[in-house]
């Protein structure tokens, strides 16, 4: 009977903590979202869409191919138009996207940057040397970038300039 005593006062106690102390908290939890309903906004209203047909009728350019370069000659060449019967460097035909200045020469007096083509070869150009097909043709040279200024023709058929850099990246 001994043993049986702290077990009941134990029993006794544990009963006693389970009373009714902390209803206001339990009725705050169970009815605290009761009140709070979100609200969301419709979706916006799609317009269906309407297909363009390009009708050759209408004289208008082709917005999938690309636009031929005008010869010398033309009344609308512009100012900036490149010279079309120049000899084409071998790296003109790849994209600037596609190369990467890995390194940095200094040879007689004149800076040399060293390109990796996509085909993972490695070439050496320095300014004055054409890169891209955007006739880009290299301005500067430095330990650092290579400067290249393009002439891109836009919609209207002007020429353009713009400066294209490639960073040293190795």
């Amino acid at each position: 009977m001994r043993s049986a005593r702290p077990i009941l006062l134990t029993a006794l106690l544990l009963t006693a903590c389970g009373g009714e102390e902390f209803q206001d908290l339990r009725d705050f939890v169970q009815n605290a979202g009761a009140d709070m309903r979100g609200k969301v906004d419709p979706p916006p209203e799609l317009k269906p869409y309407e297909p363009f047909v390009y009708d050759n009728s209408l004289a208008l350019p082709d917005p999938f191919k690309p636009r031929m370069p005008e010869t010398k000659g033309s009344a609308s060449a512009g100012i900036n138009q490149p010279d079309m019967g120049r000899h084409r460097e071998p790296l003109e035909e790849v994209p600037l996207e596609g190369m990467k200045m890995v390194g940095y020469l200094y040879q007689a007096k004149v800076g040399h940057a060293i390109v990796r083509s996509p085909d993972g070869k490695l070439h050496r150009v320095k300014a004055g040397n054409y890169l891209g097909p955007n006739f880009g043709k290299i301005v500067s040279v430095t330990d650092a970038e290579i400067r290249i200024k393009e002439q891109v023709q836009d919609s209207a058929g002007d020429w353009t300039e713009r400066i294209s850099i490639l960073l040293l990246t190795e």
